[in-house]
C-alpha cells in the first residue's frame, strides 16, 4: 500500500501563518532560483545578488504592498496574508524593520498556502507578476 505524501483532506487553512510562511520561502525561493539560471545567470556571486533583488524581505513587502494596491488578492488570500503578517515570531529579520520582517512573512505564507492547496496556476501567476513588477523596477533604475 502506497502512503501518501500529503492528506487530501488537510484543511491548510488553518495552518499557523509562519508554518505557511515557512513553506512558502522555499517555494518562492526556487521560483526566483530557476529562473535566473533560465534566464543565462550562471555565476553564483552574480545569482546571489540577483536574488536578493526578489526575496529579501524588503522586496517580499514591496511584492505584496503592490498586490494589494493592484487589488489582485481574493479576500481569502488576503486573509491569509494577514494571518502570517500577524504572526509572533521569535525572530527578526537582520536587515528589515519590523513591519517590513512581517509583511515579507505574510507574502511568504501566502505562496505556501497556495502552494501546500495545491493552487498552482495561482500561484504561478503571482510569482510571475512579482518578478515582472520587480523586473520593469531594475530596467529603470539601470
Amino acid at each position: 500500500m502506497e502512503k501518501k505524501l500529503m492528506s487530501e483532506h488537510q484543511d491548510f487553512t488553518l495552518l499557523n501563518g509562519l508554518a505557511l510562511a515557512y513553506v512558502g520561502d522555499a517555494i518562492y525561493e526556487v521560483f526566483i532560483r530557476d529562473y535566473l539560471i533560465r534566464k543565462g545567470n550562471t555565476r553564483p556571486n552574480m545569482l546571489h545578488q540577483k536574488a536578493t533583488k526578489f526575496v529579501s524581505a524588503k522586496a517580499q513587502a514591496s511584492s505584496i504592498a503592490d498586490m494589494l494596491a493592484e487589488g489582485m488578492l481574493t479576500e481569502e488570500e488576503e486573509a491569509i496574508f494577514k494571518r502570517g503578517r500577524n504572526a509572533k515570531s521569535h525572530t527578526t529579520a537582520k536587515n528589515a524593520d519590523v513591519k517590513t520582517y512581517r509583511a515579507s512573512t505574510g507574502f511568504e505564507a501566502l505562496m505556501g498556502y497556495l502552494h501546500l492547496q495545491g493552487q498552482t496556476d495561482r500561484l504561478n501567476e503571482l510569482m510571475i507578476w512579482c518578478v515582472n513588477q520587480k523586473e520593469k523596477i531594475n530596467e529603470k533604475t539601470n
